[in-house]
């Protein structure tokens, strides 16, 4: 990231001028996007057989082959330049965006098919039964524990400092980033220009939402081309997963454009390379979304079985919607505090595979806003797990030390 290449054609370098809630400088802001740094694996291969679907909230990919070094990019095939839509597509954006037209033309033009990426697109096999300990155990290891525990250490009092701007526990924070890069191990190494051309204009129709899928990307895409067209750097450059998403928080272009923030001051947002910029962010990301400040995100939950009316209260999957006396009344019961909530719950279920019950939670708003990241309960768990496992090494090797 510290080095730029100029790409023919651009415009001058404009500086984004991008507010910083919680930093010390609002002047001029200049926006970083990652080049090609980072290996990284198709890990939605993985979790299908698993039984789960890649979805997206502020990110795409999630890396677990832990694998280090520098990398060329995924070379994609077609460009795109041959295409009717595509550059009807290009035409329309700079009309709708005041941008230049040959220059939006020439950098959709230059971006390649990748023939692997739609598949990845695709929902796992119809019957295929979720396992939760499978998932989780791809996320909670010793290797990314370790990781998190050295990167809250170094990052402590910049933690602390969001926690106070923002209300979101640095458990949380730290969950997130381990949990999608390994803090910042394996942050993709797709051509971000490639991923978002392929989804927009190839998305696979097999897709139960196949429409609204190809849409979410070509607004994506749409962000990334405006982003790019207000700075003097080569848009054909920056690199993320085979959806998109960059950088260790792995944000999507829309997403970077609304909530990442310069939390270090220094006039300039740099989400591969900047804890303070990448923490700050999440945290705005997630206050954005309605975090509650001192709300748990999870309660443990048991049944009367008596009373349990199962159906009622997984049908509106993951939304708060029960009060702890209608959750209580329908046979879930909160533990701990959880029966003085004073706000609504869900029945969260995770699936454990075809031999084993499910695990069930009470989840709060907390929790829904997690998923608001990515749209699963069973990622929103993996964060909650991860930011306890790394608080917990963190206070162990601290009490080891007296």
């Amino acid at each position: 990231m510290a080095q730029r290449q100029s790409g023919k054609g651009l415009k001058p370098h404009v500086s984004l001028k991008k507010g910083r809630a919680g930093g010390r400088h609002n002047g001029p802001m200049r926006l970083l996007l990652p080049k090609p740094s980072r290996t990284a694996t198709a890990a939605a291969v993985l979790l299908a057989a698993c039984g789960f679907a890649w979805s997206t909230g502020a990110l795409a990919q999630k890396s677990v082959n832990g694998r280090t070094g520098a990398a060329s990019p995924v070379r994609g095939s077609t460009p795109y330049a041959t295409r009717d839509d595509a550059m009807q597509f290009a035409d329309d954006v700079a009309e709708r965006r005041g941008l230049d037209r040959e220059w939006v033309r020439a950098t959709i033009g230059s971006a390649r098919f990748l023939p692997n990426v739609p598949r990845l697109m695709l929902p796992g096999p119809v019957g295929t039964v979720k396992n939760w300990q499978t998932y989780r155990g791809r996320f909670i290891d010793p290797v990314r524990i370790a990781a998190g525990v050295r990167f809250w250490r170094a990052n402590a009092d910049t933690l602390a400092r969001a926690e106070q701007v923002y209300g979101v526990p640095p458990e949380i924070i730290v969950g997130i980033i381990g949990v999608e890069t390994i803090y910042g191990r394996n942050m993709g190494n797709f051509r971000v220009i490639d991923a978002l051309a392929t989804l927009s204009f190839d998305f696979p129709d097999a897709h139960p939402r196949a429409a609204d899928r190809r849409a979410f990307f070509r607004g994506e895409l749409e962000s990334f081309l405006s982003t790019e067209s207000r700075t003097a750097e080569d848009p054909l450059v920056p690199v993320g997963s085979y959806a998109g998403a960059m950088g260790m928080p792995q944000f999507m272009p829309s997403s970077i454009a609304k909530y990442a923030v310069d939390f270090d001051g220094d006039s300039r947002i740099d989400l591969v390379n900047n804890p303070a910029d990448v923490i700050g962010s999440v945290a705005n990301y997630f206050k954005a979304f309605g975090w509650q400040p001192g709300v748990p995100a999870i309660y443990p939950v048991h049944f009367e079985e008596a009373r349990l009316q199962k159906a009622l209260l997984l049908a509106p999957d993951i939304l708060p919607t029960f009060s702890a006396d209608s959750f209580v009344a329908a046979g879930a019961v909160p533990e701990g505090d959880g029966i003085n909530h004073k706000g609504l719950f869900a029945l969260v279920e995770l699936q454990n595979g075809l031999d084993m019950p499910p695990t069930y939670v009470a989840g709060t708003r907390n929790f829904y806003v997690i998923t608001r990241y990515n749209w699963s309960s069973y990622y929103a768990m993996s964060v909650l797990d991860l930011g306890q496992e790394v608080k917990a090494a963190m206070e162990q090797q601290q009490q080891a030390a007296r």
